[in-house]
């Protein structure tokens, strides 16, 4: 599980960086060449500006369509994500023993406590970097979105609700995309995992610091597909994969 903490966290601290390593200047548009720009960043303003025409230039609404078409898109990774997390709820108890019985510190113990570990994940069919996909395949996804709300010239001033799409909401908006990270972060979080417990709280943080600089377009892809991944996650497993089953009253069916 540290792995996959220290995989989070270097891919979003990839993502912040990338989006200087590209010209945001030049305007998007059917002319524009490259594989990154013809394949990845111009369909996407494509759909924003449709959709927008659609709804009578309201590009609020035109992004939040295209977020719920990209999530769809991405829906049977997600499920996969999300069965991988309650599977690793359902080991919590075994791995805790494992932990109890090779809690030495010393290098050997700490080896053959990895060996146990890994055999357990085998033998139960888990794998515990399968919830990593997803994130991998959404942070490009991310980041051409980021450039096309940012190259996409006809989004420029758009205000929708109380902020301006191409500039940072100051506080609010940025507070709504923390809140729904940290919703959907305790709602996939495997309680015994102190790893996962260190993520819970870093995440939203880390979201909205983020959110004050990046334009507001952007804050609201993550709001929705926040909004659209906690819908999915409480219709799959219920409220909170993480949570331990409760013990069967005397008499109870178990489930």
């Amino acid at each position: 599980m540290s792995r996959k903490l220290g995989l989070t966290l270097l891919l979003i601290s990839m993502l912040v960086l990338l989006t200087g390593c590209f010209n945001l200047e030049e305007p998007i548009n059917a002319e524009s060449t490259g594989v990154w720009d013809r394949y990845l960043v111009y369909p996407l303003s494509w759909l924003i500006i449709y959709f927008a025409d659609v709804f009578n230039d309201s590009f609020g609404l035109a992004i939040i369509i295209v977020t719920i078409l990209i999530r769809t898109v991405l829906l049977p990774l997600m499920i996969k994500q999300t069965k991988s997390a309650k599977a690793m709820q359902a080991i919590q108890p075994e791995m805790q023993k494992l932990r109890e019985k090779y809690s030495a510190k010393d290098q050997k113990t700490q080896q053959k406590l990895q060996q146990e570990t890994m055999k357990m994940f085998q033998e139960k069919g888990v794998n515990p970097l399968a919830g990593c996909l997803p994130l991998f395949i959404q942070m490009p996804i991310l980041l051409a979105f980021y450039h096309a709300i940012m190259r996409t010239e006809e989004i420029g001033h758009q205000q929708f609700l109380w902020f301006y799409l191409d500039v940072p909401d100051p506080i609010l908006l940025p507070l709504i995309a923390g809140i729904t990270t940290f919703i959907q972060q305790k709602m996939m979080m495997v309680t015994d995992n102190p790893q996962m417990k260190i993520l819970l709280y870093m995440m939203p943080i880390m979201i909205f610091v983020f959110a004050m600089f990046f334009p507001a377009a952007l804050t609201l892809y993550w709001v929705v597909g926040n909004l659209f991944m906690i819908v999915q996650t409480y219709f799959i497993t219920g409220p909170n994969v993480g949570k331990k089953d409760e013990p069967a009253s005397a008499g109870g069916k178990k489930k």
